[in-house]
């Protein structure tokens, strides 16, 4: 492992039909989203585990007690938060009193490889204050941190194509310095489905 002092966090939504995946139910139904949101999920698991780079963790949501959960082999911790930023910062912090540097990521973007994660906690171990994987659609596919501040996730219009320019602001603000990785595509919206073939 190259980098045990850090934490790779993979945030996830037990796969409840109707409850996940919402924007492309349209197209696939409820539970045919609820579905691909469970293999997209097992996918970024066992592919954060197989770079071997750091600790992996599952931060589940709403509770870690659905049978899904129980089925990938890695340890797994609740998301506490009224939102998608307060959970985030609070994730974050709490590993970042035991780690060195933490990398968060969703498990919508099939794109997202080891060399890419290699790459993010590589720019923190080197000096970075943040790294930013953005994503086509304004937001981003993951963020690295080698010391918290909750005012990074305060306030932020989740889901909304300014996600990512309202984050470089508050990185700016609260005077981090940041890299960013190359754009990454993510599967939000039906528009999303035609790259699947790819994964």
């Amino acid at each position: 492992m190259g980098y045990p002092e850090a934490r790779l966090l993979v945030f996830a939504k037990a796969p409840v039909p109707g409850e996940v995946k919402t924007r492309l139910i349209p197209a696939l139904g409820a539970q045919g989203a609820a579905a691909l949101h469970a293999r997209l999920t097992r996918h970024t698991v066992v592919m954060a585990l197989a770079a071997n780079i750091a600790p992996v963790e599952l931060w589940c949501s709403p509770d870690d007690q659905h049978p899904f959960f129980r089925e990938l082999p890695v340890p797994r911790r609740i998301q506490c938060g009224t939102d998608l930023g307060e959970r985030m910062g609070n994730a974050l912090c709490t590993v970042l009193t035991q780690a060195h540097c933490a990398i968060l990521i969703g498990t919508d973007c099939p794109a997202l490889t080891g060399n890419y994660l290699r790459e993010a906690v590589e720019r923190l171990a080197q000096g970075e204050d943040a790294v930013l994987g953005p994503a086509e659609d304004g937001g981003y596919v993951l963020i690295g941190l080698r010391r918290c501040d909750a005012r990074l996730f305060e306030g932020i219009a989740w889901g909304t194509a300014g996600v990512l320019a309202a984050t470089r602001a508050r990185l700016a603000k609260c005077g981090f310095r940041w890299h960013e990785l190359s754009t990454l595509w993510d599967v939000d919206r039906i528009k999303d489905l035609v790259k699947l073939p790819l994964f």
